[in-house]
């Protein structure tokens, strides 16, 4: 599989998959939540409260890890990603990404405690419905 297939087939994974486990270190452990998962290519954004444990333990520790895709059925394809995160900066992607299901914890794009944080993959690891695994490296 070429590189740019292997972009293809974690592009579409990452539409397919919307919800994702999402780990970050709290002091030297890890902790998991599941998160609602966009991007952009590969780049990856999530949404959070500005007032979160994670948005925390991101200025401690950048490094996070994801784990979407399987949901106990086989043949299923698997994406496991490693990077850093980071609040961004780009408040457009407030817009770009904001739902109304969020309403629920924000009142709407412009809410300051409304962030979106951006993870750069240094590393993916795509298992698809063949159960052979690809590696993307940044």
């Amino acid at each position: 599989m070429t590189q740019q297939e292997l972009e293809s087939k974690i592009m579409k994974a990452l539409d397919t998959h919307r919800i994702a486990a999402f780990a970050t270190i709290e002091g030297n452990r890890p902790k998991a939540r599941y998160m609602a998962v966009f991007h952009d290519g590969l780049k990856i954004y999530l949404a959070s409260d500005r007032q979160t444990h994670k948005v925390e333990e991101l200025k401690e520790n950048p490094n996070v890890y994801l784990l979407l895709g399987y949901d106990g059925n086989w043949p299923k394809e698997v994406v496991e990603i490693q990077g850093s995160a980071e609040v961004t900066k780009n408040d457009s992607l407030r817009e770009k990404f904001w739902s109304e299901e969020f309403k629920r914890w924000f009142d709407g794009p412009n809410d300051p405690n409304y962030v979106i944080l951006e993870i750069s993959p240094s590393r993916i690891e795509y298992t698809g419905e063949d159960r052979e695994r690809q590696v993307w490296n940044a």
